[in-house]
C-alpha cells in the first residue's frame, strides 16, 4: 500500500513538473514573439512624444545619463555622459528621476534644445512619466505624458488640464494655484487632485533644473 502511495505521489510530482516546464516554455516562447512588437510600439510612442514636444526638430540624438560622475562606468564612445547636479534632493527632487535625454537637432545637425524624460514617483496612483521639450533659451515647448495611473475624473485629467498649461512657457520653475494662474510661472491645479498636480509640476521643475545645471552649464547647448 505504501509503495502504491509513493508511486502515485511520484507520478503526480512528475506530472506537475511536466506541466510547470511546459508552461514555462510556452511563456518563454510568447515573450520572444511579443518582445520585438512591444519594443517597436514603445519606440513609436517615444518618437511620437519627441515630435509632440519638439515639432520643428528634424531628428533626435540620445545622450547617456548616469547618476553621478564615477558611477555605472562610462558611456559608449559615441555618446556624451551627463550627470545629475549636486544637491538634487536638497532642491526637492528626491522623488524625481531623469531618464533618457535626447538632443533635438535641426536639418543641419544644430542643437535646438533637448527632450528630457522625467519620472516622478509622487503621483497619487504611482509613477507619472512624461517627456518635456526645452529649447536652448529655456522655453518649455510642452510635455507629453507617457505613463499615468491616477484617479479617473481627477488626476487622470492631467492630460486635459495640466499639459496645455506648460506649452510655450519660459520660467525657471513653476508653482500651482487652486484658481486663477496669474503668470507664466503659475499653473492652475486640477480640482480635487493636488497630489497629481504637485507631482507633474515638481517633475517639470526637476527637468528644468536638470536642463540648466547639467545640459546648459555643461556646454552641451552651444554645440
Amino acid at each position: 500500500m505504501n509503495q502504491e502511495k509513493s508511486g502515485s505521489m511520484l507520478k503526480d510530482a512528475l506530472i506537475l513538473f511536466a506541466i510547470t516546464l511546459l508552461a514555462g516554455l510556452i511563456l518563454g516562447a510568447v515573450y520572444q514573439v511579443t518582445k520585438e512588437p512591444i519594443a517597436v510600439q514603445k519606440e513609436k510612442a517615444k518618437q511620437k512624444a519627441c515630435a509632440e514636444v519638439f515639432q520643428d526638430a528634424a531628428s533626435f540624438e540620445a545622450i547617456a545619463v548616469v547618476a553621478q560622475e564615477g558611477e555605472n562606468g562610462a558611456a559608449s564612445p559615441n555618446e556624451e555622459t551627463v550627470y545629475l547636479p549636486e544637491g538634487w534632493a536638497e532642491q526637492g527632487f528626491e522623488g524625481v528621476d531623469i531618464g533618457e535625454v535626447m538632443k533635438a537637432l535641426d536639418g543641419s545637425g544644430n542643437v535646438l534644445g533637448y527632450v528630457i524624460t522625467v519620472n516622478d514617483h509622487e503621483g497619487y496612483g504611482g509613477d507619472i512619466e512624461f517627456m518635456m521639450g526645452v529649447r536652448n533659451d529655456g522655453t518649455l515647448n510642452g510635455i507629453s505624458l507617457l505613463s499615468i495611473s491616477e484617479t479617473a475624473g481627477l488626476g487622470m485629467r492631467a492630460e486635459e488640464v495640466l499639459k496645455p498649461q506648460f506649452a510655450g512657457k519660459t520660467a525657471e520653475s513653476f508653482t500651482y494655484v487652486k484658481s486663477g494662474a496669474a503668470g507664466d510661472d503659475q499653473i492652475d491645479a486640477i480640482s480635487g487632485a493636488t497630489i497629481t498636480t504637485n507631482a507633474v509640476t515638481n517633475g517639470v521643475n526637476g527637468g528644468l533644473y536638470y536642463f540648466r545645471e547639467v545640459l546648459m552649464e555643461g556646454g552641451n547647448g552651444n554645440e
